[in-house]
């Protein structure tokens, strides 16, 4: 097991992405959060609180759950645990940012992208992670990414949250989950 982002390094580049979108969304007026269920809402709620922090205001935060848009849900998913999508504002005309917290295939961002756009039509689909692991299936990338690892054959990327709700990323042997 190799520690990649330890908790410190994690919260860092939380603040620093949170930098990033104020800077090109000139502002944080018409930016929205939307975390993917699990593993992306602790992440969400993190860089809500930075851009807060940052802006002296709140941005609109919503949590997306994506199991029935999975392209695997029928094979892969017997019995999937389903959670509540939770979007209490408008996305027409906003500038969305997905978060989560691994990027991998891209399957799940594919997913995410289309269970968003049953909520209306936003001006822009942005997407935030942790970290960005390679080995994509489909034309997605992030957008911002605390930091980017090279994962070998037979490693898994997993994401620790501490009780004090920081985030430790470790590689570890196993097969990847997507």
């Amino acid at each position: 097991m190799r520690i990649v982002i330890d908790p410190e390094a994690a919260e860092r580049g939380i603040r620093r992405i949170a930098g990033a979108i104020v800077e090109r969304a000139r502002g944080a007026g018409d930016v929205c959060l939307v975390g993917i269920r699990r593993g992306g809402e602790p992440i969400a709620r993190r860089l809500a609180l930075a851009i807060e922090q940052l802006e002296g205001q709140k941005v609109p935060l919503g949590l997306l759950d994506i199991a029935l848009y999975r392209d695997d849900a029928a094979t892969a998913l017997p019995a999937p645990r389903l959670g509540r999508s939770e979007i209490p504002f408008a996305v027409e005309g906003r500038r969305v940012v997905l978060v989560d917290d691994v990027l991998f295939t891209g399957r799940t961002v594919r997913a995410a992208v289309d269970a968003l756009l049953d909520y209306g039509r936003p001006r822009t689909i942005e997407l935030a992670v942790l970290v960005d692991r390679g080995g994509r299936e489909l034309p997605i990338q992030a957008d911002y990414a605390v930091r980017a690892v090279e994962v070998g054959v037979g490693e898994r990327v997993d994401v620790a949250e501490t009780e004090a709700g920081l985030h430790a990323v470790v590689l570890a042997q196993g097969e990847p989950t997507s």
